[in-house]
């Protein structure tokens, strides 16, 4: 290559044992240590990468740190699906009991339900595809995308594969030839990395969805309960006290969870001891026959005594499982061990005895099924039950409205979501976010479906959509993570596709047959997320393709900064970009309207991988332009997906550090490469080192760290590229009502780029520059 680099990982542990930055010169013995670590001569910033796995080991936590986090995740995971009973007879009979029977079978599907696919999928299963402990659709799509070349952006690279966390297991097995060739069928369609992008995008959307629904359901769910206490309150008055709950939720979300979360739990348990305690008192008091309904013979009874009316009310019946995605979405703040312990010993068997207690009471009391929930609890503890399903009802809410947030932080990172402002509530939990215009649409949103509505039966309908499009989405990712990366056996694969994929497209065309009595608000709502998201990312990669056939090559970019007739000006600047593979267009237009360069440069990519979190550690990647005079460096900063950009010592500072401490390691790796005359990376670092004169090497460290420290301490500048996009010349219509319009819309109302680092605005720079697409 014209332009000779290296590329280097920066270790930040080694920053610390060494103290570069304080104590420049670096006695020999540590040179030894410093100078030959396990380099790779990786030189890719300039195509593609291919996927290394690189596995680390790490003890798992103890018995006692899992029982904790599963007694803590009892309050966050469970709260939506432990609300369920609520609602769930109510919204399936809507039209009443017309057979006593027809309670043993509901309560049989309800059963059966539970155990295939909250236990069975998703406890057994789809816990199992976590993306490095951290779970969701986008864990899903990350995993896909680490294992075959399927992203739309294309800056992959060698060193990617080396962040610790990046590790796959390749095909080593009899079924690789079945992996490899639908990985091949994956990457060499444009159509498929499309469609994987759009479920990426819808599931998401559906989630956020539930964001909206759960809320509205479950708190005028319990708060409906005041009936029993007052007959002469009415459904508008209900309505009212709802919304009044719903806008004191959604104001007290700025001050984040971190406060009053511990009292999740106990709560949350405490709900499950009353509604466990409650259904064993209904099942011994009123009809103990109905454990009856554990033979699936009722079921089809059901079906055959009803007919389409019992396909209906499966729209009702899913709803005993929502909340499900839950399991897996919260699994990265906690441990897959801890939610199967939680969700077998306390949820899983509460929820049983609470719906069996509640049918038990039905067969004795088919009028009441309409408020089967609080006509079932004893008289001395309506009160005391009805605070609990209150306060269960705002848990469930919070919890729901927290996920909402971090999976827009997660759209956000992967470029999928325009950019807004995200409020970091705690300093002890990282996941816990804030977005004020998501929050105050949510709560809009919420109300407006709350006084629309205003009985369960409608939202019930909409609820069901978006939990059981969730459910198939995710069913279908974990399939393609079942054939190409654990190579699972097909005869289980085909098992899980008849017995988990057929129950779920059975409810989803129930719940869709529902589709004008509610069923349509969680698809328009998914409609209009999935337009921003489709508006915002296809302009993203319509910019870094730009970005990308207009790079400025080694060439030209060492011609540019030797121009004897630029200034260079005391201090460091950091021209910030998204482009990887390569010096974006717009520094050539900086350069040609203010001819001066600072006397140090960096390049500052940013770059999200394709997996939750990047170690702080591996964070950096940089490496050096020729002629090494010039001071001028590339560096790759790369986050995952999980991962908060808001530094808690300001990011400049931490660049200048690392900068210093990639200079102490290239020059030694030069050094060795130069005196050998070879690039053998396995050579011995004693053998190496009797080759370089250490003094010289001290030397030349000493005088490029000082040249660094003092442009720091003349002043940091930080050069923010703006791209102005517009529609090119002789494009269709729809291509400028995208980039034109939608996009330029939707930019107006956006952060600018520089609050993700907290920039100073005395310090930044804007250079302008218009690209036609």
């Amino acid at each position: 290559m014209a332009l000779e680099e290296e590329a280097v990982v920066v270790n930040m542990e080694s920053i610390q044992q060494n103290h570069v930055s304080d104590h420049p010169r670096v006695p020999i013995q540590e040179k030894k240590q410093l100078s030959l670590q396990k380099y790779r001569r990786n030189d890719s910033l300039e195509m593609e990468s291919r996927t290394i796995s690189h596995a680390r080991y790490s003890k798992g936590p103890s018995t006692a740190i899992i029982l904790q986090l599963a007694f803590q995740s009892i309050g966050i995971v469970y709260g939506d699906i432990g609300t369920s009973p609520l609602y769930v007879f109510s919204s399936t009979f809507t039209d009443g009991i017309k057979h006593n029977d027809d309670i043993l079978g509901v309560l049989s599907l309800i059963f059966y339900t539970l155990t295939l696919i909250p236990l069975l999928k998703y406890v057994f299963f789809v816990l199992r595809a976590t993306d490095n402990g951290d779970g969701g659709t986008f864990a899903l799509y990350s995993l896909i995308c680490r294992y075959a070349r399927v992203g739309l952006i294309p800056n992959q690279q060698l060193e990617d594969a080396d962040v610790s966390n990046y590790q796959l297991q390749l095909p080593n097995n009899r079924r690789e030839k079945r992996a490899s060739k639908v990985k091949s069928i994956l990457e060499n369609s444009h159509f498929i990395k499309l469609f994987l992008l759009f479920a990426t995008m819808l599931g998401t959307s559906m989630v956020i969805g539930d964001g909206v629904l759960t809320p509205c359901i479950s708190v005028l769910s319990a708060v409906g309960g005041i009936k029993q206490a007052d007959s002469q309150i009415t459904d508008d008055q209900i309505v009212l006290i709802s919304v009044a709950i719903l806008i004191g939720l959604f104001m007290v979300q700025r001050f984040g969870t971190d406060k009053v979360g511990y009292s999740f739990a106990p709560i949350i348990c405490i709900w499950f001891t009353f509604i466990g305690g409650i259904g064993i008192y209904n099942f011994i008091t009123h009809d103990a026959s109905v454990i009856k309904a554990i033979n699936p013979k009722y079921i089809v009874d059901y079906f055959i005594r009803n007919k389409k009316d019992a396909w209906i009310s499966l729209g009702g019946v899913v709803l005993s499982i929502t909340g499900t995605e839950a399991l897996f979405a919260d699994v990265g703040h906690f441990t897959v061990r801890s939610i199967q312990i939680s969700m077998c010993s306390v949820t899983y068997p509460a929820l049983i005895l609470a719906y069996a207690g509640q049918a038990s009471f039905l067969r004795k009391n088919n009028d009441l099924v309409g408020e089967t929930f609080y006509k079932s609890i004893p008289d001395s503890l309506y009160w005391p039950m009805f605070v609990i399903a209150v306060l269960a009802a705002i848990i469930a809410s919070q919890a729901m409205i927290s996920g909402t947030f971090s999976i827009i932080q997660q759209s956000l990172s992967l470029g999928c979501f325009p950019r807004v402002q995200i409020v970091h509530t705690s300093a002890k939990y990282e996941g816990q976010v804030y977005i004020p215009e998501v929050n105050y649409i949510l709560m809009i949103a919420c109300i407006a479906i709350t006084v629309g509505f205003k009985t369960t039966a409608k939202i019930g309908n909409a609820y069901g959509i978006a939990v059981v499009f969730v459910m198939t989405l995710t069913s279908a990712f974990l399939i393609l993570i079942m054939i190409m990366i654990w190579k699972t056996h097909i005869l289980l694969i085909i098992s899980y596709v008849l017995v988990i994929g057929s129950v779920e497209l059975l409810y989803l065309s129930s719940v869709l047959y529902k589709f004008d009595q509610g069923g349509y608000l969680p698809l328009a709502f998914a409609a209009i997320l999935m337009f921003v998201m489709y508006v915002w990312n296809n302009v993203y990669r319509k910019k870094y393709y730009y970005e990308l056939d207009h790079k400025i090559s080694p060439e030209k970019l060492r011609e540019v900064v030797c121009d004897t007739s630029l200034c260079r000006l005391p201090g460091l600047a950091m021209f910030y970009s998204e482009l990887v593979q390569g010096i974006p267009p717009i520094f050539k237009h900086y350069v040609a309207n203010v001819p001066a360069l600072h006397s140090v440069l960096v390049f500052v990519s940013i770059k999200s991988l394709p997996i939750s979190k990047v170690p702080v550690e591996e964070r950096f990647l940089f490496r050096r332009v020729q002629p090494k005079e010039l001071n001028v460096f590339r560096c790759v900063v790369r986050y995952g997906y999980t991962d908060t950009r808001n530094e808690q010592e300001p990011f400049e500072k931490i660049m200048v550090e690392r900068l210093k401490e990639f200079i102490v390691k290239e020059y030694y790796w030069s050094q060795k490469v130069i005196q050998d005359g070879k690039n053998d990376e396995n050579l011995n670092v004693d053998e190496a080192q009797e080759v370089i004169d250490e003094e010289r090497v001290q030397e030349e460290i000493e005088k490029e760290i000082e040249a660094v420290e003092k442009a720091s301490r003349a002043g940091v500048v930080h050069l923010i590229g703006e791209n102005e996009v517009i529609a090119g010349k002789g494009a269709d219509i729809g291509k400028r009502i995208l980039i034109d319009y939608a996009y330029h819309f939707l930019k107006k109302n956006l952060r600018q780029s520089e609050k993700l680092f907290d920039i100073p605005h005395k310090r930044m720079v804007k250079v302008g520059m218009t690209y036609e697409l």
